[in-house]
């Protein structure tokens, strides 16, 4: 962990200070609960709207360990309160509210938006409400907003794409374009890419950014051909991946300038972008045909419990109640002994399907980012892009 004593803060980091800020005089004081009876976990994800997949996968893989522990966790009973965030970052500190002050939530599993994420990160700054983020990737939560009660069993924005940008360096590429929306995600993990590039010895020669959500992709791609590019990175999701891999292909950059990025790109959204994504690689701390005995009893678990296919949002929601039930375990369920759940949590090796992790200072995890290529419509795991990659934790100092 850095100690940014001496460092300014970034404008990003003072805008979710601010934020904080807000959120602080809009929480009441957690109301006290006694220790016998069940423990009360607010699931606060998205069930309705463009992330429901995701929020229901997270779910389905946290009720499924929580079940394999025979619904204890610390000898306690465990009682699940799901609350539809609905990703909307306006809703969301009244519904952290709900969740704390009205159902009585004693721990918190939240977030896939990343601008919903901070209502639960300082519920947990300032009422010590133990937090897992099972998704949101925003880097200010384990940077400078970091805190004893907050965790995350994702990822940062940072880290796929500098596990990318890594392996893209060291197999030789010296120049790149990085094109994104111009939003926090996209800027986050362009950072990455940067970082990683320049390890790997390349550097990143231009940025190419639109407004999000816009998807008037051709300004940017006209640039590409005429900059000598050895790649082009890229961080979109959903439609707007779809439509961004569809219309490079169609512009016939493809098999000029090979397209790489951030897994967003490709998570999810294979089967829309058909032979376009073809060949295409990306780095994630989750693939398709990762072989190991863990993520082969899982997958066949959450297949049998979800009559679906697991995925990387049901590995991160699996982990969260994995970590849970390590920090309750070690204090027999008081949820109230704070410093013992905490330390207990920080110190975990999760046996994760990605493979085994542990947490970083600032509770980010510590993970193999794995490089992947599309194949026939999976993203197939092809090596290691960056082994036991830490997000830097910059500004973050534990109180």
């Amino acid at each position: 962990m850095r100690d940014s004593a001496n460092t300014p803060v970034p404008r990003r980091g003072l805008v979710a200070l601010a934020g904080a800020a807000v959120l602080a005089e809009a929480l009441p004081p957690r109301p006290a609960l006694a220790q016998g009876g069940p423990l009360r976990v607010g699931l606060m994800l998205p069930f309705s709207g463009t992330f429901a997949a995701l929020g229901e996968n997270i779910a389905a893989a946290f009720e499924m360990h929580l079940a394999e522990r025979g619904g204890r966790m610390g000898g306690r009973p465990v009682q699940i309160i799901r609350l539809d965030d609905e990703s909307n970052p306006a809703n969301a500190v009244q519904n952290v509210n709900r969740l704390v002050s009205r159902d009585r939530a004693e721990a918190l599993v939240g977030t896939v938006h990343s601008g919903v994420v901070m209502a639960l990160v300082q519920a947990a700054r300032e009422r010590g409400v133990p937090l897992i983020i099972p998704n949101a990737g925003n880097v200010a939560a384990t940077r400078e907003l970091c805190s004893p009660t907050v965790f995350r069993t994702s990822f940062s924005n940072w880290q796929p794409a500098y596990g990318m940008g890594l392996a893209l360096g060291k197999q030789g590429a010296k120049r790149a374009a990085w094109v994104t929306w111009d939003y926090a995600a996209g800027n986050e993990a362009g950072e990455g890419f940067r970082q990683g590039l320049a390890a790997g010895g390349g550097e990143v020669v231009r940025e190419l950014k639109l407004p999000f959500p816009e998807t008037n992709f051709q300004p940017l791609l006209a640039q590409i051909p005429g900059l000598s590019l050895d790649a082009v990175g890229s961080f979109f999701a959903g439609g707007g991946a779809v439509q961004f891999v569809r219309e490079y292909a169609a512009a016939g950059l493809k098999e000029r300038v090979p397209l790489c990025g951030s897994g967003f790109l490709t998570e999810g959204t294979l089967q829309a972008q058909g032979a376009a994504a073809e060949g295409i690689r990306t780095a994630l701390h989750y693939g398709d045909g990762l072989d190991n005995p863990k993520n082969t009893a899982f997958r066949r678990a959450f297949r049998e419990r979800a009559n679906r296919d697991a995925d990387v949002y049901a590995v991160q929601g699996y982990d969260a109640a994995q970590l849970l039930g390590i920090g309750l375990d070690a204090v027999r369920g008081d949820i109230s002994a704070e410093k013992e759940l905490t330390r207990a949590m920080r110190g975990a090796r999760v046996d994760s399907p990605r493979g085994a992790f542990t947490l970083s200072p600032s509770h980010n995890p510590v993970q193999n980012i794995y490089l992947r290529e599309a194949r026939s419509g999976e993203n197939r795991v092809v090596g290691v892009a960056a082994e036991a990659l830490a997000d830097p934790g910059t500004g973050c100092r534990m109180s």
